[in-house]
């Protein structure tokens, strides 16, 4: 983390199943946020796109090439936006995620000072947390661990938010394991082990439709966990899309056969 600590932010967290989150920020104090997150801005909030999260300046240049050549590796932007405030008094910045689903506030100091997420669930954290990749130490996880493939790694001593699809479900493992799809996977805390293991028989594998593998989160430590991953929500959208064979809302109806008329002739 950076050797000043995480800026010390206030926020508030506004909707139901499509949250937007509004940070605080007093004079000088700095969000920062994957590209394409912001929603409003109140005057005096200046922004800048920079190479990395900011925080990698005490570790080294050849270090932070390390990490952006990772981004890059994996898909992920090399990019951060930095959010300011130049002015003298509070001012406020809001964020929010392209699909529904709650945003959590996680404060890094209370959690030991690292978890390790989702590569799509960071939205945004105070100026001072270090954002890296973490692929996972087993190969077999690499290989079929879905989602959980490419995992991110979260350190500071402040607030991050990260971004869940449908609800949020947050356990505490003492000692014990669980094995959930890796795509329900939000985050977990640092003590937390993450390994991928074979989905029952042969005949469960292929006909079960749970897929071949599934994660296993073992040890003592906080888990949370989504209902709605997005690869899931975009692969029921694309399976029922009439370009791909599926059946619209309506097909059947004479409304929705009316419907279609129109779209043809227009």
């Amino acid at each position: 983390m950076s050797d000043m600590g995480s800026h010390d932010i206030e926020y508030q967290i506004f909707g139901d199943d499509m949250q937007t989150v509004e940070v605080e920020l007093d004079p000088s104090e700095t969000v920062v946020a994957e590209a394409g997150a912001m929603n409003w801005m109140e005057s005096d909030i200046q922004f800048d796109t920079k190479m990395g999260d900011g925080s990698s300046a005490s570790n080294g240049f050849l270090n932070g090439l390390l990490q952006v050549g990772k981004r890059v590796l994996t898909g992920e932007s090399i990019f951060m936006t930095h959010f300011t405030n130049q002015g003298h008094v509070k001012r406020r910045v809001a964020f929010s995620a392209p699909y529904p689903g709650k945003i959590m506030a996680i404060h890094l100091g209370e959690m030991g000072g690292q978890i390790t997420c989702q590569k799509d669930a960071f939205l945004c954290a105070a100026k001072g947390t270090e954002l890296s990749i973490a692929l996972t130490r087993k190969l077999g996880a690499g290989f079929f661990g879905g989602e959980g493939f490419i995992l991110q790694k979260l350190k500071g001593d402040g607030l991050a938010f990260l971004h869940a699809g449908g609800t949020v479900v947050k356990k505490q493992l003492n000692g014990e394991t669980i094995r959930v799809d890796s795509g329900c996977i939000v985050g977990f805390s640092g003590a937390i082990e993450y390994s991928v293991a074979q989905a029952g028989g042969l005949k469960s594998m292929f006909f079960g439709g749970e897929g071949l593998f599934l994660a296993s989160l073992s040890g003592t430590g906080t888990i949370w966990l989504q209902s709605l991953p997005f690869s899931r929500l975009a692969d029921r959208v694309l399976a029922h899309a009439p370009s791909n064979r599926g059946k619209s809302k309506g097909e059947n109806s004479p409304l929705g056969t009316f419907g279609r008329m129109l779209d043809g002739h227009n």
